[in-house]
């Protein structure tokens, strides 16, 4: 793509020519963005849609002078085609929750969460003071038009995708009804529309948002669903449920809500969400063949299924045809995924191979001992393959990875097969010599790979050290 215009933009706000152009990943957007290093390190951004350009640089601008966290604009092209921002780094709070250890989120990302969640309340409600809604683009308002055309894009971009058979008429009064709820729900501020962790990025230990420009006037609590609900995030329940609390609380000061409204409106809010995502990943997925959606759709089916056990009484044909599709063969893997617990395991040889107490009787045992021991070594005797000196020496080292690449592949594809099948158990096991460092190393890496992967229960036990972590679907 030609950067000449970015190149132009940062010579005449910098007065010298940037050192080096370098793209930056894209998006789901039309947009591209690069990284300017020189004199100062800037973003350069290069859109499609003048409109949608336009949209962001008045919201930018706005939100800015509102002291609210996002990044500041220094340079537009005359026919503002492109634009000069701050950078804010690399880090996304969805690279912090992708890499925690398992179920685990260590304190600061809790932190940072905590804060998200406050200053999601505080960017809608303080953004939308002053704000002129007509400059949003493409609509200046979340009405029942736009949840009828968000359900229709569900209906038409991926659930006759997935050839499940309905009768439309049926389907559309349950439409029409949620979206006459959609339509009246309150409080009503600035709607981010697409408020996920990905939109979030962690700069100075603090998150800044980005990508706000499909914002408009509407309900708060579709940002809420969206952040909480986003599918590759996959959140545990109960931290959920915190986090919604520490927003309420923070929507106190704005908007006062009882938590039971709070609860049923954000319920509604999440199934509508579920739709929309769906509808998107369908197009980008099976239209577009983008890898990212296509990806993320079990994981966006398995959110539904979750959603689904308890029914939504307003819209009974709705969830009959969800379940309906949601059963499918295709999508069995994301529905077994809650059914399916593999339990991994470290052991000591020398106190015997761990017997499976499940009916299937049995699974893998993997022999560690022809890996490097850090045992030898008296620095690192204390300690096991859980602490970070012994995991930077068995890393380093190199031949336990080059044996966990084996492995992963052969447990991948039992537990792929057991999900198609419906299966509920399986065990994997790893020994070494005492069950301190290497089969602890094998077994911890073992059970994150599989529930960041699968999004499967694992129940995690270190034998010999008396550790027992279980992670959930």
């Amino acid at each position: 793509m030609n950067t000449d215009i970015l190149e132009t933009l940062y010579k005449t706000f910098t007065g010298k020519a940037p050192e080096a152009i370098e793209p930056l990943p894209g998006a789901g957007s039309n947009r591209r963005y690069f990284r300017l290093k020189g004199e100062q390190t800037l973003i350069g951004v290069i859109g499609t849609s003048v409109e949608e350009n336009r949209t962001f640089l008045y919201m930018a601008s706005h939100f800015h002078h509102k002291g609210l966290p996002v990044p500041r604009v220094f340079a537009v092209s005359d026919d503002q085609n492109a634009y000069l921002q701050e950078d804010l780094g690399n880090t996304q709070l969805f690279d912090l929750i992708k890499n925690r250890r398992g179920q685990d989120f260590d304190e600061p990302t809790l932190k940072l969460l905590t804060r998200t969640m406050q200053d999601l309340a505080r960017f809608q409600f303080e953004g939308a003071e002053g704000m002129d809604f007509g400059k949003c683009y493409p609509q200046p308002e979340f009405n029942r038009r736009s949840a009828l055309w968000d359900l229709n894009y569900f209906k038409y971009c991926f659930l006759k995708a997935t050839g499940t058979e309905f009768q439309e008429d049926r389907l559309e009064d349950d439409f029409e009804r949620m979206a006459d709820t959609l339509a009246q729900a309150s409080p009503r501020a600035f709607m981010y529309r697409d408020f996920q962790s990905r939109n979030v990025m962690i700069s100075q230990e603090s998150p800044r948002f980005i990508d706000f420009q499909g914002g408009r006037r509407g309900p708060v609590l579709y940002d809420v669903a969206s952040f909480l609900w986003q599918a590759k995030a996959n959140f545990p329940d109960n931290l959920r449920r915190k986090l919604a609390e520490v927003y309420r609380q923070a929507l106190q000061a704005y908007c006062p809500m009882d938590a039971a409204d709070f609860e049923n409106q954000l319920r509604l809010f999440v199934l509508f969400r579920t739709l929309q995502v769906l509808g998107a990943y369908g197009f980008r997925g099976y239209f577009e063949q983008k890898p990212h959606f296509l990806e993320s759709i079990p994981y966006a089916i398995a959110n539904l299924q979750a959603l689904l056990e308890e029914p939504y009484p307003e819209y009974p044909y709705l969830c009959e045809v969800l379940k309906t599709m949601a059963g499918q063969k295709q999508f069995a893997a994301a529905c077994n995924r809650r059914k399916l617990t593999v339990r991994v395991m470290s052991f000591s040889y020398r106190k015997g191979i761990p017997e499976d107490p499940s009916e299937n009787g049995g699974g893998y045992v993997f022999d560690c001992r022809s890996v490097h021991n850090p045992g030898r070594y008296d620095r690192y005797k204390p300690l096991t393959g859980r602490d970070e000196p012994v995991i930077r020496f068995l890393e380093e080292d190199g031949e336990i990875l080059r044996f966990l690449e084996h492995t992963d592949a052969l447990v991948d594809a039992h537990v792929e097969r057991y999900l198609e099948r419906g299966f509920t158990h399986l065990q994997v096991c790893f020994g070494c010599t005492g069950g301190q460092h290497r089969s602890v190393y094998s077994a911890q890496h073992t059970a994150e790979h599989l529930h960041r992967k699968y999004g499967i229960r694992v129940e995690l036990i270190h034998r010999e050290q008396q550790i027992r972590e279980t992670f959930e679907p």
